[in-house]
Formats: C-alpha cells, structure tokens, sequence
C-alpha cells in the first residue's frame, strides 16, 4: 500500500536531514520497488521476451483484498509494463475496477465477472489475494484460457496441485510449475 513506502522515505529524509544516511533504508525502498513488477520477467521469459498478440487478464487491481485502493497497487506498474510491452489486457477487481477507471487511462478492458476476464487470454496474472481468487473453479479456467499458464504475485496456490491439474504456474520464490 502507500503508507509503508512514505513512511520509509520520510525516515530515511529524517536520517539525510540529521547528517546520517539509512543504507539499509534505501535498500528496502529499491527492493519494495522491485516487487511490485516482481512477475514481469517470468512473464516476459515465458513468451520469448514478445508479448505482442499476447492477451494478459489480471486478476486484482488493489493493493490488497477487502478495499478499492489502488495507491501503490502492484497491479498498476504490472498494467503499465505490460501495455509497454505490447500485452493486450482483460482485468477484473471486485471493488477497484472504478477507481482505476477514474484514475487511469488504460487502454484495457474490465469485466464484470472473473472468469470473464480470462475469456481467450494467453495467461492470467493475479496480483490481488481476494478470497474469491483462491478456490476457484480450475475446470471453467482452463476452458477460458488460451493454454493453462497462471502467474501468481500472491502465492495463492499449491505447487502439487498445479502439477496434478496440468498447469505451467509462476510464483514468488517457489519453484515453476510446467505444465506436462
């Protein structure tokens, strides 16, 4: 969310002001930093670097379930670098699709619905832990996605099920899943 980062810079400002400099606070800003994009890279490796005529549904747009606040929303700069890249993307947040509506102008589509979203999408990116994102229906997803591929920025999922199910999963420090 926003308080974390800001709260982190004013101390480390708070460190600069009274002639000291928090190194360690700066490292936790970049690495903060680099983990809202943390996806990106396994993202782009697995479509060769190209993602152009590659349709991405994102799956949460706040920064965390249970609220419509985007501020800081890892969603966002995931959004923003994905367009850069040339994804074409479907997404959908129970509560925040407004707020990004109203905030930004993203050339992307919202559904009202989350299996919506992944109607013909090469993968879905989940970037928000809502509760409704962590038993859903496996079966009516791989019948929407274009090939069974899920990268999860929350670790919402267990590793042995994605195998058993015939998944190719990303997550965040676990070893990948590749689909057999």
């Amino acid at each position: 969310g926003s308080c974390f980062p800001k709260d982190v810079q004013a101390l480390a400002k708070s460190g600069i002001e009274g002639g000291y400099e928090f190194k360690i606070l700066k490292s936790v800003m970049k690495v903060n930093e680099r983990q809202k994009t943390v996806m990106l890279k396994p993202i782009l490796d697995h479509f060769n670097q190209s993602l152009t005529h590659t349709k991405i549904a994102i799956w949460g747009l706040a920064f965390k379930p249970d609220t419509d606040d985007i501020r800081e929303a890892p969603a966002l700069y995931m959004i923003e670098h994905l367009l850069e890249a040339g994804a074409t993307i479907t997404a959908y947040d129970p509560e925040a699709m407004e707020n990004v509506k109203k905030q930004k102008n993203y050339p992307i589509t919202y559904t009202t619905d989350a299996y919506e979203a992944l109607r013909d999408a090469d993968a879905v990116l989940i970037c928000t832990e809502w509760g409704l994102f962590r038993n859903p229906d496996f079966e009516k997803i791989s019948s929407l996605l274009k090939s069974k591929v899920i990268f999860d920025g929350r670790n919402l999922y267990e590793l042995e099920k994605m195998e058993q199910l015939g998944y190719t999963y990303y997550s965040i420090g676990r070893n990948t899943v590749h689909a057999k």
